[in-house]
């Protein structure tokens, strides 16, 4: 081979092994860049995952903005500003029993299951009027929505009327549906709706099921809550009649039978 050839050669080599360097040199730069792109796109995302979940903690829970609502949905058969004025039993009646009661409440449900029934009976006889105040407070202490969403569904049942009101206010409480304290099941609208099918009013009813489930009624619920926070009483339940509060007698405790809760109510009557 001549010198000249074998020059020739080199330099083709070089050539070559320079565009080969080339080409390597492109080929890792954007290696690179599609790193930094990804990571970018990474940092990003992580970001506006963060950034959404801070909004997302700020945004006030469903109880907040119902507490928070301007606009109220009061139920059928109230009174009263935001329809916190619910008051059962016929007109004529001269005195009204105000009840002030947590749906949560396992002293509540002791007086339902004993004296509720001589109390539907008492009002539709017009013995006295009734007037009803709801309570969350249990909800605070024990945590959960039970109270809340109850009272909400108990507006939903004021809504069909008065007497659905009652049945299924007594159904909530019953032996068979009303949970421990420390059980939250009246959080879920499904397990209210299980109570509400034994209410022949409520049962099949399209227009209540989907004010449970809609939450028609929440933000009138958290007004009533706050009008039991703003009447001074400290528990539940607390039976009182032109201002006075119904005890057992010789105790400062609420009646939990018929024959205590005949006794102080015979006496709140004369009063």
């Amino acid at each position: 081979m001549s010198k000249r050839n074998s020059q020739a050669n080199k330099a083709a080599a070089r050539e070559r092994l320079r565009i080969e360097r080339e080409k390597q040199a492109k080929k890792e730069k954007a290696r690179r860049q599609v790193i930094v792109a990804g990571t970018a796109v990474a940092v990003l995302a992580v970001a506006g995952g963060i950034g959404y979940a801070v909004v997302q903690a700020g945004k006030p829970s469903q109880w907040e903005a119902a507490a928070d609502a301007k606009s109220i949905a009061a139920p059928k058969n109230t009174e009263g500003q935001d329809g916190t004025t619910v008051v059962l039993g016929k007109p004529e009646a001269k005195k009204t029993l105000e009840i002030f009661e947590d749906s949560r409440c396992p002293v509540c449900a002791t007086f339902e299951q004993g004296v509720g029934a001589t109390v539907e009976k008492d009002v539709a006889d017009g013995k006295y009027k009734l007037k009803y105040v709801g309570a969350t407070f249990i909800d605070n202490s024990d945590q959960g929505e039970g109270s809340k969403n109850a009272l909400s569904a108990l507006g939903a049942a004021l809504d069909v009327s008065p007497e659905a009101f009652l049945k299924y206010k007594a159904a909530l409480y019953s032996t068979r549906f009303h949970p421990e304290e420390s059980q939250d099941k009246f959080a879920k609208d499904s397990y209210l709706l299980e109570v509400a099918d034994s209410v022949p009013a409520l049962k099949g009813n399209a227009e209540f099921k989907k004010n449970v489930e809609d939450g028609t009624f929440d933000a009138w619920a958290m007004k009533m809550s706050q009008a039991f926070d703003k009447s001074g009483v400290t528990g539940t339940p607390t039976l009182k009649m032109d201002g006075e509060t119904l005890t057992a007698e010789g105790s400062r405790n609420p009646p939990l039978t018929v024959d205590a809760f005949t006794t102080a109510l015979t006496k709140a009557l004369k009063g």
